[in-house]
């Protein structure tokens, strides 16, 4: 094993502009693959115009206009749900329709009208597609569980999910503007969109002010922002009341599948009740479009901070340069990328689950490769409920009381004091 020891002191500045020159071409030549790639990795910022024009396709089919088009209930209530209205918007075979009506009996599926602007513009079996169309994989999955988390063992009040010490979740509706083909809760859709009735929101405020542990509470479902704008004022007024409780955050997918929701209207509200954490789910870059961007700008304005919580997605993301991609774009519209979370083995979902390698690469592929606030932590939720454990590639490599030995993003062995 070589130990790569500190470079010498004593060497004159022509000498140190030399190394420092040939060690900036060594550091080009580091990333001359992801450069030779990376034009080609498209985001929606890219495809601004193919866009627009999926939008008037669209607005044709649904003899609309661009007013209503901007409204989010609007676009909640033409959500596409059968294959004859998906094959006015992209072309289908009769093998996909087929299938897309048998998983359709088994599993719900619903795709926004703005999503489907996206699935417009990529190619058949593309990261839009395997994200938002139902695909017979679904139907041949016969392992998995329909509750990976065991949350229904972590539910100590109703619409409450507990997995740690100082936090939890609020689960406040199963309504989604789309529903992705990977989702991890596709056991509580049902064939009726339901928001938790006021008496259950107020049980779990009730635990809640009963448990002066809970600092941080997220609020969840389904898509937290489909609540509407009053009843998100009260539950934030709410939460605001209770004087243990820190910080906010909420879980949202709708930045991503349906912009239009973040409304001025919303926003307002948003920025009577800091600290408030936004985390929302990017997968593939050409989720973040134009209409993404002026959403994100929105909330930032309104103080709202933001993350991202990607799903490593085999087809979808599962490549080094993809991830690397995602994730400098979402730094553009002040998006921090936060975590990758392997896939869980949820029943139907499991033809998305990469290898556990496959993350490992894409982290080793991130880290020193590009900068540290696009490199997020990569997690596996242990199953049954025993909550998110961080996976690394192995950085230590030995350890006694008096050094650590370790290696760097590039692979060199680097010797380090152990001091007490």
């Amino acid at each position: 094993m070589a130990i790569f020891p500190m470079p010498p002191a004593g060497f004159d500045p022509e000498e140190k502009r030399r190394i420092s020159l040939e060690r900036a071409r060594e550091l080009k030549e580091r990333i001359r693959d992801y450069l030779q790639v990376k034009d080609k990795i498209l985001t929606g910022l890219d495809l601004a115009e193919p866009l627009e024009a999926a939008r008037e396709k669209i607005l044709a089919i649904f003899n609309a206009g661009k007013e209503q088009w901007a409204d989010w209930h609007w676009q909640m209530a033409h959500r596409i749900t059968n294959v004859d209205l998906l094959s006015q918007i992209v072309d289908l075979t009769s093998e996909e329709r087929q299938s897309i009506a048998q998983v359709g009996k088994r599993f719900r599926w619903a795709i926004s009208p703005y999503y489907a602007s996206l699935l417009a513009v990529d190619s058949p079996g593309g990261p839009i597609w395997l994200q938002s169309v139902p695909q017979e994989a679904e139907l041949n999955d016969s392992g998995g569980s329909e509750d990976p988390m065991a949350e229904a063992f972590t539910n100590p009040a109703p619409a409450i999910t507990r997995r740690y010490p100082d936090r939890l979740i609020i689960n406040v509706t199963n309504q989604c503007a789309m529903y992705c083909r990977h989702c991890q809760r596709r056991r509580n859709i049902g064939e009726i969109d339901r928001h938790q009735p006021r008496e259950v929101l107020k049980a779990a405020l009730d635990y809640i002010r009963a448990n002066p542990e809970i600092r941080d509470v997220l609020i969840t479902g389904g898509d937290a922002l489909l609540l509407s704008d009053r009843c998100l004022d009260w539950l934030l007024s709410e939460l605001d009341a209770i004087p243990h409780v820190e910080i906010k955050r909420i879980g949202t997918r709708a930045i991503v599948t349906m912009p239009q929701r973040i409304t001025p209207a919303l926003c307002a509200i948003l920025e009577k009740h800091p600290p408030i954490y936004i985390n929302t789910q990017f997968n593939h870059p050409l989720e973040i479009t134009p209409e993404v961007k002026e959403a994100c700008d929105r909330l930032v304005k309104a103080g709202v901070v933001l993350g991202n919580q990607a799903v490593l997605l085999k087809g979808v993301n599962n490549n080094p340069h993809v991830m690397k991609k995602l994730n400098q774009t979402l730094l553009r519209i002040r998006v921090r990328p936060y975590y990758i979370f392997h896939a869980k083995e949820v029943k139907g979902t499991r033809h998305f689950i990469t290898s556990v390698d496959e993350g490992i690469e894409i982290m080793e592929k991130l880290r020193g490769y590009t900068s540290g606030l696009a490199v997020p932590t990569y997690i596996i939720n242990a199953p049954g409920g025993l909550g998110k454990t961080p996976v690394l590639p192995r950085y230590m490599v030995f350890r006694d009381d008096k050094q650590v030995v370790f290696r760097t993003w590039e692979k060199k062995i680097i010797s380090y004091p152990n001091h007490h």
